[in-house]
């Protein structure tokens, strides 16, 4: 009666019948010509598998301390459940327990980003906005440049998966894979562009000068009247190579000086309606954690992605601005977070 390594499902159903009949573990070993020693394990796992599981006692929470739970969370927004119970010292509470309190009273949130406004700041936005309440935004055109990567952002790589699947693998890149630069504009309803800037191109002053003059001013703000020119107002930001002498009297040149070209206040994306294009277009190619092999397929990506935006939905955004300045002067200059 040799030992052998394990049993096989007959045996184990005969183990299991043999059992029922009240025959001990040595007969059943005899008569299964199996060592002792193996129907003994596979009998002591059997009944350890079969335990019930003791369920302890859970921790009760008084009224009292849900209130004190209630004000801590308000006064430490981001903190764990754990150091919120902690600041109340209400111990011996399961991470589960603590969540279900929370949820009950607040909702796991990320923090808002948002660029650092001074008083300077502010009262230039509120001047900013004052200059411009009365203007028709149906002729301002809204410029930006927007980076893709080939990883995307990686907070919006989660999503349900099936019980018993694995989750797909998330590729981790330098810089995240690369990527590449685009530009575009918005005016009233209508779209110009995307434009893909170079590979390996840093934008300065004279490069980004050289780029309008072969995308923007070549394939579309030639071909407009003269009186559609000489409405336009021309936005863009405060970037280095925006604002610099050069760019500025390159503009100039061009017929978009002086009035014709938006002065722009320091640190408000919020106030760019473009912004809310690049939400669009960058929920679109990255939906469920989509990620890229190559900048042309990215660069493809956002091409299709922006030929889907509707007319709409960029006049929306344009539309939007009115309000916008409104928000602005009611909030005296902060951060209104479109």
């Amino acid at each position: 009666m040799g030992q052998k390594k394990d049993l096989t499902g007959s045996e184990k159903s005969k183990i299991v019948r043999y059992l029922a009949e009240r025959c001990s573990s040595l007969k059943i070993a005899k008569l299964l010509k199996r060592d002792h020693r193996t129907i003994k394990r596979f009998i002591q796992n059997s009944q350890q598998g079969r335990k019930k599981r003791v369920e302890k006692p859970r921790r009760k929470i008084t009224a009292h301390e849900l209130r004190k739970v209630k004000r801590a969370a308000a006064k430490m927004p981001l903190a764990t459940s754990l150091a919120i119970f902690q600041s109340c010292n209400i111990t011996g509470v399961p991470k589960s327990t603590r969540c279900a309190i929370l949820r009950d009273m607040a909702k796991v949130r990320k923090a808002e980003r948002r660029p650092p406004l001074n008083k300077t700041h502010k009262l230039k936005h509120q001047d900013w906005a004052k200059k411009y309440l009365k203007t028709d935004f149906s002729k301002v055109l809204w410029t930006d440049e927007m980076r893709v990567s080939l990883d995307g952002p990686d907070g919006w790589a989660r999503g349900w998966i099936g019980k018993g699947q694995r989750a797909p693998v998330r590729l981790r890149r330098q810089q995240s894979g690369g990527g590449v630069l685009v530009w575009a504009d918005i005016i009233k309803d209508e779209l110009v562009g995307p434009f893909r800037v170079e590979d390996g191109v840093k934008l300065n002053s004279q490069s980004y000068c050289q780029f309008l003059e072969d995308t923007f001013f070549k394939q579309w703000y030639r071909k407009k009247s003269a009186s559609f020119k000489k409405n336009m107002i021309f936005m863009q930001d405060n970037a280095p190579s925006h604002a610099s002498k050069y760019s500025t009297a390159w503009l100039a040149r061009k017929g978009i000086k002086e009035e014709k070209l938006m002065t722009w206040p320091p640190c408000s994306p919020d106030l760019n309606p473009i912004e809310n294009l690049w939400s669009i277009i960058k929920c679109e190619i990255y939906k469920e954690g989509k990620q890229y092999t190559s900048l042309n397929s990215v660069w493809e990506a956002v091409a299709a992605a922006a030929r889907n935006v509707d007319g709409e939905q960029i006049k929306t955004l344009t539309e939007s601005m009115d309000g916008r300045l409104l928000s602005v002067l009611a909030k005296k200059g902060g951060y209104i977070g479109r």
